[in-house]
This record gives structure tokens, C-alpha cells and sequence, in this order.
């Protein structure tokens, strides 16, 4: 999970059921604002809106804010991929699905060999290329020049 969405899960425990959809929609404007700036201007509106009610939820947005402004120095393209955790989620449920139905496995040897198996699997469905591959990619090499390269 990337730390906004650690943050919006803290922001959201407990606020009341029937708060939970503007809250978020709220909340999201500060995440998904194009820069620091106008992200700034979001909390700040977001706190006029809620502070009174969840001030704990603000208060833990402007604490954290060093390391979550960090987000926006990305163009959109790469913060969506940073932000997306739908890859790392559905290989985990894929082992947690295969892993659950066995009570033990007789040796490491044989855990290892199941785990094996199952990223074979995963890897050899992981053809779909990325929406918006090569803008993705250019920004990549901007903001990360030769590391990237070793990659590519």
C-alpha cells in the first residue's frame, strides 16, 4: 500500500457510515490534486468542511504531509502507477487462495514449490500491457535517467 492510502484508510476508521461518501469525496480532491499547492488548498477547504467533526483525521493529514506531498512530484501517469496496488493485491489473493485449502505442507520444500508454481502462473498472465505504456515510460526516464535503464 502506498502512504495515501495508508492515509486515507487512518483518515476514514471512524467516520460515521452516512459521513463516509462525501468525506471521501472530499478527501479525494487533496490526493488527486495537481500539484502541492493546489493540494494544500484542498486540505485547507477539507478542514473547513470536516474539522470540526473529524479534526483527528485533518490533524493526521497536516502531520504527515512532508512524506505524502512527496506524491506530487510526479506527473499523473506515474503517480496512478505508484498509487495502484491491484497487481501486488491479486497475486496475494492468488496465494492466499491456493495456500488457505492445505492444513500443512509436509516441508519447506513443498511450500516453496507450491509458491514457485504460483508465480509461473501469475507471470505467464502478466501479458496485458500498462494503459498509457510508453508516456509512462518517458516520464520514468526523465525523473530516473540511467537507473532505468538496467531495467529496459
Amino acid at each position: 500500500m502506498t502512504r495515501q492510502e495508508h492515509q486515507i484508510r487512518n483518515s476514514t476508521k471512524f467516520v460515521n457510515y452516512k459521513d463516509r461518501r462525501p468525506f471521501c469525496a472530499d478527501m479525494r480532491e487533496i490526493y488527486t490534486a495537481a500539484n502541492e499547492e493546489a493540494g494544500l488548498a484542498a486540505l485547507d477547504r477539507f478542514e473547513v468542511k470536516w474539522g470540526d467533526k473529524y479534526s483527528y483525521a485533518i490533524r493526521s493529514w497536516r502531520s504527515n504531509w512532508q512524506s505524502l506531498s512527496t506524491f506530487f512530484k510526479y506527473p499523473p501517469e506515474i503517480r496512478r502507477l505508484i498509487y495502484t496496488t491491484n497487481p501486488i493485491e491479486n497475486f496475494n489473493r492468488r496465494i492466499r487462495k491456493i495456500t488457505k485449502n492445505k492444513g500443512s505442507f509436509p516441508t519447506d520444500d513443498s511450500l516453496f514449490k507450491i509458491l514457485y508454481l504460483i508465480v509461473i502462473d501469475a507471470y505467464e498472465k502478466w501479458t496485458m500491457p500498462l494503459r498509457d505504456w510508453g508516456i509512462i515510460l518517458n516520464q520514468l526516464r526523465v525523473y530516473f535517467g540511467e537507473r532505468m535503464d538496467v531495467y529496459i
